[in-house]
């Protein structure tokens, strides 16, 4: 039993997973064996479980993409880690258990004044932002952003991110107490997404230079009919459930660029790019510029529980599962 796990897997695509027992994993050369203290939860775990998300790992597999731990065993090609570190990283699944190995390259150290909960709760969430705005985006101080889905878990770091970039921020979301929330990581104006209509407000504020959209469907037709010409717009996944249609003829007339944006996929062609974003990030976190808002934090055999507040748009913010 010394060499069992409990690990939190699917075994059938739409099943709640199931807690196990599955062997401890050993570190190949380029891998780190943590001992992993927390998970951050993600809407793409959910995709995972429907059989629809962008990586389709053969079942059964461990759910979680975003990880905290400390290192209990080393690859013997690594030499720029030590056991005892504290390190985060994304890796697409494989969180929700005890132990994992994750590739060394994509692991990066977690400063002492940032928890284990604040690091599960970074990576995916600001890393997104991060490099959406800033890389892609290349959004600019005094430009007007637009955040769509503005109260979930990316959704409220590109607001905390736009305003401290420079930009004026306009946070979209369903009902005053999440708006609020919105208001309290800087948003400068709130909009009602049950209630108000999207474009006529965007446009009474000047227009929209930056649209950031993980919602999709009918709020994306009114984001784009709301861009100052030159804009640029962000598609980062279809919450909604519906994946717009382009009309080639407003981008064509306003000059406006749909820039698509991927985050997981630099972990493959280079993931360079997302160990300088979290340094970055991890410096702003620790001289106080960044704090991640949590809404839950549940043990690891309530993990379908933590799931379900992401499907059911119950969560502000993250949802993290704590396993040790």
């Amino acid at each position: 039993m010394n060499n069992k796990i409990r690990a939190m897997q699917l075994v059938c695509y739409n099943e709640p997973l199931r807690l196990n027992l599955i062997d401890k994993p050993k570190p190949t050369g380029s891998q780190l064996l943590l001992k992993i203290h927390t998970v951050g939860m993600n809407f793409g775990d959910t995709l995972l479980i429907k059989g629809t998300y962008q990586e389709k790992p053969s079942l059964p597999f461990t759910i979680g993409m975003e990880i905290c731990g400390t290192i209990e065993a080393i690859g013997r090609d690594i030499s720029n880690f030590s056991i005892g570190d504290r390190v985060a990283t994304y890796s697409g699944f494989g969180g929700l258990s005890e132990y994992g190995c994750f590739e060394a390259d994509q692991c990066v150290l977690v400063p002492n004044s940032m928890s284990s909960e604040d690091a599960a709760a970074f990576l995916v969430a600001y890393g997104t932002s991060h490099i959406a705005l800033e890389r892609r985006a290349r959004l600019l101080a005094g430009e007007t952003l637009l955040v769509l889905g503005a109260s979930g878990g990316v959704g409220l770091t590109a607001v905390e991110l736009g305003k401290l970039m420079g930009a004026k921020v306009i946070a979209c979301a369903r009902g005053q107490q999440k708006l609020d929330v919105c208001k309290k990581m800087g948003a400068d104006y709130l909009i009602d997404s049950d209630t108000d209509n999207i474009r006529d407000i965007v446009k009474s504020l000047g227009g929209a230079d930056v649209v950031y959209d993980p919602v999709g469907g009918e709020q994306f037709e009114s984001a784009l009919r709301a861009c100052k010409p030159e804009a640029r717009i962000l598609p980062l996944g279809f919450a909604s459930g519906n994946v717009p249609q382009i009309p080639a003829n407003i981008i064509l007339v306003k000059n406006i660029e749909i820039i698509g944006f991927y985050w997981g996929g630099y972990a493959k062609f280079n993931p360079k790019v997302l160990i300088d974003s979290f340094n970055k990030l991890f410096e702003w976190h620790s001289s106080g510029k960044l704090k991640p808002h949590i809404s839950n934090i549940l043990p690891l055999e309530k993990a379908n529980e933590a799931l379900d507040l992401l499907r059911d748009r119950k969560a502000t913010g993250k949802v993290i599962v704590k396993v040790q």
